[in-house]
């Protein structure tokens, strides 16, 4: 992926006075941001050297795009626009608006197109398309993105395989052709063995998607999608109840609860809590407790 400071749409953005409220390199040829905007201005983006997808997350009323002659209005938030690499639009902008950006290499929807779908990338052309509405992929931007801490490396995985998810939906839906997702075998039981030894022996590291993709020997896209037919949940969910399983056999065997979110690949105590407590429905304290073992007096203040 270009860096975030290329991208032809963040740049044009930066000339104009938006805040960049928060953003990220999540891996793969993807990127995710969330701008704030308040003005009245005309906005062009010329020839963009990535694909963008935007959600409108607040306001946006009586925003335009210009279609030839014309101008297609905005609905405000809940709009999604998408913009095509090499695709120059012109936009007019009035008022306030707060927005989500997921940004895609060319290179990356391309590989994609041939591992997800086996078609030469020649083939299909993403489609652009301005203030159009839907609930799938507005509940993923805000249930599976926006909250997650995106420079985090708990969160990494989550942010990573959202991303990808997102862009096999648009090549499904938002292209000049809907092939069929052809039928594909999971992970095979060597590599799923290499998986787990990796995550059994980094535990403590900052694992992201990619990592667990090349013990598999398979692209990022394509082992998501083969681990989820395994075993029937994402690798983030697997690997954050890894975590949480070794969390309590630590706890069993005498370690402090405050050393635990070291020990397990949290970012913090507070963020190990909150995980513990949504998989067990306790917190590291209680489930002490529970086991009929006394918590240490200090450093689990949070849970």
């Amino acid at each position: 992926m270009t860096a975030l400071a290329d991208l032809t749409i963040v740049r044009t953005l930066h000339a104009t006075g938006a805040t960049l409220r928060s953003a990220a390199d999540v891996g793969q040829g993807l990127a995710v941001a969330v701008w704030d905007r308040d003005e009245i201005a005309q906005t062009r983006y010329d020839t963009p050297n990535h694909h963008t997808l935007s959600l409108y997350l607040e306001h946006g009323e009586g925003f335009r795009k210009r279609l030839g002659n014309s101008w297609k209005c905005s609905n405000g938030a809940g709009d999604l626009c998408l913009m095509p690499a090499r695709s120059t639009s012109d936009w007019d902008v009035s008022g306030p608006i707060r927005m989500f950006h997921l940004y895609i290499a060319p290179q990356a929807f391309d590989r994609a197109t041939v591992e997800l779908f086996g078609m030469d990338p020649a083939r299909l052309t993403l489609r652009e398309d301005a203030y159009f509405r839907d609930p799938r992929i507005e509940a993923r931007v805000r249930a599976t993105i926006l909250p997650r801490h995106w420079t985090q490396p708990a969160d990494r995985v989550a942010v990573t395989e959202a991303g990808a998810e997102l862009m096999a939906y648009l090549l499904a839906h938002m292209t000049d052709r809907r092939p069929d997702m052809p039928r594909r075998g999971g992970l095979s039981q060597a590599a799923s063995r290499r998986v787990r030894a990796l995550i059994d022996a980094h535990m403590d590291l900052p694992l992201c998607l990619d990592d667990l993709a090349g013990a598999a020997g398979l692209s990022s896209f394509h082992f998501a999608r083969a681990f989820r037919q395994t075993h029937g949940e994402t690798p983030h969910h697997f690997l954050t109840r890894l975590r949480i399983e070794r969390a309590r056999q630590l706890l069993r065997q005498g370690t402090p609860p405050a050393r635990l979110a070291a020990l397990c690949g949290f970012s913090s105590h507070s963020h190990l809590t909150s995980r513990f407590r949504a998989l067990t429905g306790l917190t590291p304290s209680d489930y002490l407790r529970h086991c009929g073992l006394r918590p240490e007096p200090a450093g689990d203040s949070a849970g």
